[in-house]
């Protein structure tokens, strides 16, 4: 019994080390990878803090030898920057409200009317969504001139839900499928029509995937800098556009673009931490069913 014992402590002082140490090269593992990942990122924001002269010396240093933010007042000074931000929160955050909607409704129909039409309209859509942008840019600039939105923030809004709107679908398919039909007949029997139904019962019990899904399309609205270009110039100009400018053939003022950049990057980020629970649950969603 004493060898017995014995040997089983062994066995599980060698289980538990060795767990400890995969535990251990996981975390080294992770780590590194979190570091290069947040390089870039941190460079950046440490260089939004550094005097204009040492942003673009020919010998960089991570960290700022002195931190200023003379690089966030030249940005204030030269850009309309609070105008830009509210353009691009407008065309984003409106663009991605109605892809979510008429993405979801589409899905949603796709899922409880399975067709051979529905089947050919899903490989449309994933055709359309791997056409590249710059192919259609053209064809939209000349509609847009032609139905009198140039330079409106209606044109950026309806290019966003045109283009998000297959990313969508696909999207929430799966999402949609494994919902059980009997929440339709339920609600059927309680009176609701298809579009009650949806509204009422389904929108609610899917919001992890339409937060899910919003985020990204919203990330790809904002983002945007190929149609901001192209059909705005004054009124209706993005923060990506407004950062182009410091960029010119004659002058490069890295200071202030750095400082845009940060700033720009921070409802994105701020948005996923707050909708972070929302994600989790959509990826989770289906691991274990009864």
């Amino acid at each position: 019994m004493i060898e017995v014992s014995v040997k089983q402590q062994y066995f599980t002082s060698t289980f538990v080390r060795k767990h400890r140490l995969r535990h251990l090269l996981f975390f080294i593992v992770a780590c590194g990878f979190l570091c290069l990942s947040l390089f870039p990122y941190l460079y950046l924001l440490f260089s939004s803090f550094k005097t204009p002269s040492e942003v673009i010396s020919s010998n960089p240093a991570f960290f700022p030898s002195r931190y200023t933010l003379d690089n966030y007042l030249a940005m204030f000074r030269q850009l309309s920057i609070a105008t830009y931000f509210g353009n691009s929160f407008i065309t984003a955050a409106f663009g991605t409200l109605l892809s979510v909607f008429l993405g979801a409704m589409a899905s949603y129909g796709l899922t409880r009317f399975s067709s051979k039409i529905g089947n050919l309209f899903l490989v449309f859509t994933l055709g359309v969504r791997m056409i590249p942008l710059i192919s259609v840019a053209i064809p939209l600039y000349r509609i847009i001139g032609e139905i009198g939105l140039m330079d409106t923030k209606l044109a950026l809004i309806l290019i966003y839900t045109s283009i998000n709107i297959p990313f969508v679908i696909w999207m929430m398919l799966g999402f949609f499928d494994s919902l059980p039909k009997e929440l339709d007949e339920s609600a059927r029997v309680d009176g609701c029509g298809m579009l009650g139904a949806f509204i009422r019962i389904i929108l609610p019990i899917s919001l992890p995937g339409l937060a899910t899904t919003g985020i990204f399309s919203f990330m790809l609205s904002w983002n945007d800098f190929l149609f901001g270009l192209l059909f705005t110039s004054t009124s209706a100009k993005t923060v990506p556009v407004g950062i182009s400018e410091f960029l010119t053939a004659y002058n490069l003022d890295l200071g202030p673009m750095t400082a845009a950049a940060t700033l720009f990057s921070l409802p994105v980020m701020l948005l996923s931490f707050f909708m972070q629970n929302y994600i989790v649950r959509e990826m989770t969603m289906g691991a274990v069913k009864e």
